[in-house]
């Protein structure tokens, strides 16, 4: 997951019309035209899921008689979608994060999704309770993706158990000048909420409690609690006027070239990092992201890629064909994972790639305790004002203040 970053929409469409067989009598039936057949379904992805999409999207308008185009947004999904949605001018299909779910359901964006429980139980299910809002399932699952600790082994050949013990090892390599920082790990002069969520976790800091349902309680707001006081007196400890391991100049357009770069032997990234790794020629390895020592476990979190069917579509019912018996199969789910390699949610389709590469396992492993990222609407008021605190306190304000007045701003906008 990187920040969302506002931005001018590209559209374009990819054109797959094909005809198929109609009708349900005994007698053959006649082809037909893709217009006469009565659809076309419009699909709203990025550009590396459109890619993958094109062979499939025209697979099913041959079977089904229909055209399909499938249109890449390169910016602003969400935001471009609700609005489109609203004005009736948006798509049948979307594919996009889990935890927009809360909003889109919220903006009456999206329909529920109609599985089967055979089909939900091909899937992992940690991605399936991701796309359950409300006791209904508002999404079909195809990666899930969470954080871990990426270590240069030239540099640090073994894991480190807690930040303590990576704080030791990086100030060692600094004073032998085999590197220049302790840790990338983005914060940027906004900060990062999701990327300091699993230091801020092992410190007994959270953002929303559960109720007896499970489902997060935004009426149990952590922020501003004396937990997440506790909490950023532990990051600012590590802050700039601290350790100096966590600092505003490493921020998303830095952190991952900084490591590549070998002035860091330690990046706290997700999958979409690896192929920049690779490429660098990095001897490498995944673990899970160390906690404090006596604190609780570090736990990134979670986040799930999914297909929603659009409330406002033309064609809801075909929506529907297409999510819940096309995105569910394995060769869309591994086409997808070659697309942009990310731990596919559907058993079969990991099953079929991670034999090819260990690092799926490795991710897997060190999110095995994570957390599902908040999905409720009350999520949307956190992003700004936590992260916003996180990098004045790294830059040497007040832990105490700070996160309170962060965590009133918060109440306020969910009120």
């Amino acid at each position: 997951m990187r920040i969302r970053t506002a931005g001018v929409v590209a559209l374009f469409a990819l054109a797959l019309a094909a005809s198929g067989c109609g009708g349900n009598s005994d007698e053959p039936a006649a082809k037909e035209t893709p217009k006469a057949a009565g659809g076309k379904l419009v699909i709203w992805a990025d550009d590396k899921r459109t890619a993958a999409l094109k062979p499939f999207a025209e697979k099913f308008g041959q079977e089904n008689g229909v055209t399909v185009e499938v249109q890449a947004v390169s910016k602003d999904l969400q935001t471009n979608f609700v609005t489109a949605s609203q004005q009736g001018s948006g798509p049948d299909v979307v594919v996009g994060a889990h935890d927009w779910i809360g909003n889109l359901v919220q903006n009456g964006a999206i329909d529920p999704v109609q599985l089967a429980a055979e089909q939900k139980s091909a899937f992992n299910e940690t991605a399936v309770k991701a796309v359950t809002f409300n006791g209904q399932l508002y999404g079909v699952p195809y990666a899930q993706e969470n954080l871990a600790l990426i270590r240069n082994t030239e540099l640090a050949p073994e894991a480190p158990k807690t930040i303590e013990d990576l704080v030791a090892s990086g100030k060692k390599l600094k004073a032998a000048k085999k590197a220049t920082e302790t840790l990338c790990l983005q914060v940027g002069q906004n900060g990062d909420a999701y990327h300091i969520y699993p230091l801020y976790s092992s410190a007994g800091g959270y953002l929303f409690g559960t109720a007896a349902n499970g489902d997060y309680d935004p009426k149990d707001l952590g922020v501003g609690k004396p937990e997440s006081v506790e909490a950023f007196k532990k990051i600012g400890a590590l802050g700039e006027k601290g350790e100096g391991v966590l600092k505003r100049s490493i921020s998303d357009t830095n952190s991952i070239s900084t490591f590549t770069g070998k002035k860091c032997a330690y990046l706290v990234s997700g999958p979409w990092a690896v192929a920049d790794v690779k490429k660098a020629n990095i001897s490498y390895d995944i673990s899970a992201i160390p906690g404090f020592a006596g604190g609780k476990e570090a736990q990134p979190f979670v986040g799930v890629q999914a297909f929603y069917v659009a409330a406002k579509g033309k064609n809801k019912a075909l929506a529907q064909e297409f999510v819940a018996n096309y995105t569910t199969t394995p060769e869309l789910a591994v086409a997808l994972y070659n697309a942009e390699p990310r731990p596919p949610a559907l058993t079969a389709a990991l099953d079929q790639v991670k034999g090819n590469d260990p690092d799926l396992a490795k991710f897997q492993e060190a999110g095995k305790n994570g957390q599902v990222l908040p999905a409720i609407p009350a999520m949307a008021a956190i992003w700004d004002p936590f992260g916003k605190a996180e990098a004045a306190v790294i830059g040497g304000a007040d832990p105490t203040s700070t996160i309170t007045t962060a965590g009133k701003t918060i109440s306020g906008q969910i009120k």
